[in-house]
């Protein structure tokens, strides 16, 4: 008697998890009304006005809080290890990710450059294979990594085949290529990587600046790279760099051209790459970023750039809408990558769901110039499903053991 009471338990529950009344924002399905999300085995299982909340093992009331994806951070440095002199690639620079996504409602992290096709299998067993969070890569074109100092001006080092190689090793986890920190005059890194992109089908992101001389970013956004390629570091104003912003506020048009040919702009604010007197004048003038990400690290993550969801209320101040600042850390970066299996909340999508609260209030944002901004409407993390388990849940909305 007591086995068949059980069989009809789990019958009479077929759903894990249910978010009542919420208010859904999933923009790459159109969604923007409150609707309840039913989970079940990991995937979103389904989306409706209304479902049984006796159908579900554990009901969270999201009544005044906003459903959306779990938030893709498209640029961070997670490839967190202690070896010395090895700056993001297995050193002190870089962070655990479960410690720094899913208060933050991130569930999909990419690790910007922190392995070369050398060290990539080494940053699978010490980080990708131990976390919670979906960890991915973008390969540094030095095979070494992102070690810093003289390593990364190695162009020996830069090998567009053994790249593309290590990526279709690893297609699930391998989703770009790198370039940063070279300060040469040479074209050779930018080129090389995107000679490894075209073997591999994969976009390039390039952290451009401190060459000497300075190249042009012009050349880089309408000759070198491709349709779907990545600038990274947007708003920023740096040595060695024309920024996109002219000294008289204007937008340089060559930017905007870059935009319509399929250059991909990503916010990437870390600790020295945003700028109000860069974006402010910017998105006034009709050019918002395309992805929103945090350049995370040991140096940004207490200074101005905090977390995704700040710079996502950042954003905010400057006039962005929510729904598109929601689309560009969620599908818009997940597109970026090509990989339109997260970043949205369809019916049999795996479950990453983040639950944010939108405060109303005076606010003050901080660049990485120090100067401040005011908005009136901050984003928190209020609850991180992961693959269909609460991972991050701030005020115990959730009746999860153990959360």
């Amino acid at each position: 008697m007591l086995g068949t009471a059980l069989v009809l338990f789990a019958v009479a529950q077929p759903y894990d998890l249910v978010l009542r009344g919420g208010r859904l924002l999933d923009p790459r399905n159109g969604i923007d009304e409150v609707m309840d999300v039913a989970v079940a085995d990991g995937t979103i299982a389904a989306v409706a006005e209304s479902i049984d909340a006796s159908q579900a093992r554990i009901v969270v009331d999201a009544r005044g809080l906003m459903v959306v994806p779990g938030l893709v951070d498209l640029h961070a440095h997670v490839f967190f290890g202690t070896e010395p002199n090895a700056d993001y690639s297995s050193g002190y620079n870089a962070l655990p990710p479960d410690g720094f996504t899913f208060r933050s409602c991130v569930t999909t992290v990419v690790d910007t450059g922190g392995s070369g096709w050398r060290n990539f299998p080494q940053f699978k067993e010490q980080v990708i294979d131990r976390a919670e969070t979906r960890v991915l890569a973008l390969l540094n074109i030095v095979g070494s990594g992102m070690k810093g100092g003289p390593v990364e001006q190695n162009l020996s080092d830069m090998d567009a085949n053994l790249t593309a190689m290590r990526a279709a090793e690893f297609p699930e986890l391998v989703v770009g290529v790198k370039v940063a920190h070279y300060r040469g005059a040479e074209w050779d890194p930018v080129d090389r990587a995107v000679k490894a992109g075209e073997l591999a089908g994969i976009p390039v992101m390039v952290d451009f600046g401190g060459h000497d001389p300075p190249l042009s970013l012009e050349a880089l956004l309408l000759t070198h790279l491709r349709p779907g390629d990545i600038l990274t570091h947007t708003y920023a104003q740096v040595e060695g760099r024309i920024p996109i912003v002219d000294e008289a506020g204007t937008l340089r048009p060559f930017v905007r051209q870059a935009r319509e040919r399929g250059i991909v702009f990503d916010v990437g604010h870390g600790a020295g790459s945003f700028l109000f007197r860069q974006a402010r004048p910017a998105m006034e003038q009709g050019f918002p970023p395309d992805t929103i990400s945090t350049d995370l690290h040991r140096a940004s993550m207490n200074a101005g750039m905090k977390d995704i969801l700040n710079v996502m209320s950042k954003l905010l101040s400057l006039g962005m809408p929510l729904e598109d600042a929601v689309r560009a850390a969620t599908s818009s970066a997940a597109r970026a990558i090509r990989r339109d299996d997260i970043g949205h909340l369809a019916i049999g999508a795996g479950a990453d769901i983040a639950v944010l609260s939108v405060r109303d209030g005076k606010f003050g944002f901080v660049d990485v110039a120090g100067e401040r901004n005011e908005g009136k409407r901050k984003l928190d993390c209020e609850l991180t499903i992961r693959a269909g388990k609460v991972v991050w849940d701030l005020n115990g909305i959730s009746p999860s053991p153990g959360r």
